[in-house]
C-alpha cells in the first residue's frame, strides 16, 4: 500500500526543486550575458586590430608611392620589403577570427613592419587608446 508523501518530504523536496530551477535560470541568464559580453570585447578587439593593419597597408602603400620614381638598388630593396609587407596583410585572415594562426600571423606583420621602418629610418609610434588608435611617424 502507497503512503501519501510526508509533508516534510514534500518541503525538502520543493527546497530542492527550487535550487535547481534557480540555478538552470542563473546559469541560462549568465550565458547570455556573458555571449553579449564576448561579443562585445570581440569587437573591439576586431577593430583594434583591423586598424592596426589597416595602418601598415596604407604605411606600405604610402612608401611604395614615394619610392616608385627611384631606380636605386636601395630603394628597390626597400620597395620589395614593402611588397613583401603587403603580402603579408593581404594574405591575413581578417573574416576567420577562429584562424589557429592568426596571433602567429599579426605578430610576423608586425616583425615585418619592424624591419621596414628600420629599413626606412622611420620610427613609427603606434599605440591604441580609448578614442582608436593611432599610427604616427
Amino acid at each position: 500500500m502507497d503512503r501519501p508523501p510526508d509533508l516534510f518530504d514534500a518541503i525538502v523536496m520543493a527546497e530542492e526543486r527550487y535550487r535547481g530551477e534557480g540555478f538552470q535560470e542563473g546559469y541560462a541568464e549568465g550565458r547570455c550575458l556573458g555571449l553579449a559580453e564576448g561579443r562585445r570585447a570581440g569587437v573591439v578587439r576586431g577593430a583594434s586590430i583591423g586598424s592596426e593593419i589597416g595602418s601598415y597597408r596604407g604605411f606600405a602603400l604610402t612608401w611604395k608611392c614615394l619610392l616608385s620614381e627611384s631606380t636605386t638598388d636601395k630603394d628597390r630593396k626597400k620597395a620589395k620589403m614593402l611588397d613583401s609587407l603587403l603580402g603579408m596583410v593581404q594574405r591575413f585572415p581578417y573574416a576567420d577570427p577562429t584562424h589557429g594562426q592568426l596571433h602567429e600571423d599579426l605578430d610576423r606583420i608586425r616583425g615585418k613592419f619592424k624591419q621596414v621602418c628600420s629599413l626606412l629610418s622611420v620610427q613609427p609610434d603606434f599605440h591604441v587608446s580609448p578614442g582608436g588608435s593611432a599610427l604616427s611617424f
